[in-house]
């Protein structure tokens, strides 16, 4: 799945609010411009990426069959 069908699966499944799909759609981003990035500057965006995704923490403990099932 590239960056732009997994944006229309977002965007159809009503799951922009859902913040770890979000971040994949950026890593997906990031990936397909790896080509155009110096390392420095990729190791940079997937620090920050990284970064996001752990602040998200364990939100979704009790909740994982709302959450993860559509």
């Amino acid at each position: 799945m590239n960056s732009e069908e997994l944006a229309r699966y977002i965007e159809e499944t009503d799951r922009i609010s859902q913040p770890w799909l979000l971040i994949q759609l950026r890593l997906k981003k990031l990936q397909e411009n790896r080509q155009n990035l110096s390392s420095n500057e990729y190791i940079a965006q997937m620090t920050e990426l990284h970064q996001e995704l752990m602040k998200l923490g364990e939100w979704w403990v009790g909740i994982e069959d709302d959450v993860f099932n559509p």
